[in-house]
């Protein structure tokens, strides 16, 4: 059996290492990929079925990356939130730590696809000292958030460092790590690992699945050993256009998600990142899709659907409207489009 170091080892990133069946025209590609690396590991590959299919889209690279003229580099104001180096303090009482610039695929519509597998984002353990140091004198700061790249893709040794550092500071009441390696390489989450996250608690992981089809026996193993240790997961679903945009695919994540124990957290609006445009639907795509989703199967498999509003304004949830009249009743639809009263109380 291969190990995850392997599998990365061997991961593709040029567009002659794809094979026949699954290759781009080449000479437009090679110019994305200068400026928005490709990595496509060999397990994530074997989930690909045919060109353009969903899996496809989200990891080989599109001539309309580079074409885009809509987004921008840093659609969250990400780089205007840090008061140190790859630290993002946007929210009162909580930071984004970024501890790797690597990922085990590089997802093509990545909020950080400007820096993440490239030069621009240098991370040490010097830069990691900073921000532990942020935290540590910072007292407001009770939830951290670590994320990259890919916090799991580092070695066990240095995840170890990172997260005894963290839980050592006082005020630091949760940790939660951003990771899409139970989707991508599940095989990274070894028995040895999943003993070193479960000293951590309370520790929470938030991963990502876009599609059905990511959810596949190894997926499953991966998050059966998290759950198993008592770390609560939540999945955090990009809405992509041409992926996960229709009713039918999004309500077979959520109950896929369900049956292996993870908790659909957030669907996602793309953002408005710079090469990424190609993937945005419009706001109406969503609202329907939450509509197929709520009465219709289970609250636990229903996400919050929001969008994370440019230049650091935070996450606002959006919701079908329900509410057709408010005043000493409330009147309003079902889920069936049935209407109904509610007498509302006194002020």
């Amino acid at each position: 059996m291969q190990t995850w170091r392997n599998l990365l080892k061997k991961s593709i990133s040029t567009v002659t290492d794809l094979p026949l069946e699954l290759r781009p025209n080449q000479e437009r590609i090679n110019k994305v990929i200068k400026q928005y690396p490709m990595r496509i590991n060999s397990y994530y590959l074997g989930l690909i079925r045919e060109k353009n299919d969903p899996l496809w889209k989200q990891a080989v690279p599109d001539i309309r990356e580079i074409q885009d003229q809509v987004c921008m580099p840093d659609p969250l104001g990400e780089e205007d939130l840090s008061p140190v180096p790859n630290l993002i303090h946007k929210y009162p009482d909580r930071v984004l730590f970024l501890v790797t610039s690597q990922c085990a695929m590089y997802c093509r519509f990545c909020t950080r696809k400007r820096k993440v597998g490239t030069s621009e984002m240098a991370i040490t353990k010097k830069t990691i000292r900073a921000g532990l140091d942020y935290i540590r004198q910072t007292p407001q700061v009770r939830d951290v958030l670590v994320s990259g790249g890919d916090p799991l893709l580092l070695d066990d040794e240095i995840l170890d460092w990172i997260l005894s550092s963290l839980r050592s500071i006082p005020t630091v009441e949760i940790i939660r790590i951003g990771s899409r390696a139970p989707c991508t390489l599940p095989m990274r989450v070894t028995t040895r690992l999943v003993k070193i996250l479960k000293k951590f608690h309370p520790l929470y992981i938030n991963t990502h699945f876009n599609h059905p089809d990511e959810i596949t026996p190894e997926a499953s193993l991966a998050c059966t050993r998290l759950a198993d240790a008592g770390i609560p997961l939540g999945c955090q679903t990009v809405l992509l256009r041409g992926v996960n945009d229709h009713p039918e695919t999004m309500q077979e994540l959520m109950r896929k998600l369900l049956m292996i124990r993870v908790k659909p957290y957030y669907l996602f609006q793309a953002d408005l990142t710079l090469g990424t445009d190609h993937f945005r639907t419009p706001i109406e795509t969503g609202l329907k899709i939450m509509k197929s989703l709520i009465g219709y199967t289970s609250g636990l498999g229903v996400p919050t659907y929001a969008v994370d509003a440019p230049g650091g304004g935070g996450k606002i949830p959006l919701t079908p409207n329900y509410v057709q009249k408010l005043g000493d009743q409330l009147m309003f639809t079902n889920y069936c489009d049935q209407t109904c009263i509610y007498k509302n109380a006194k002020k």
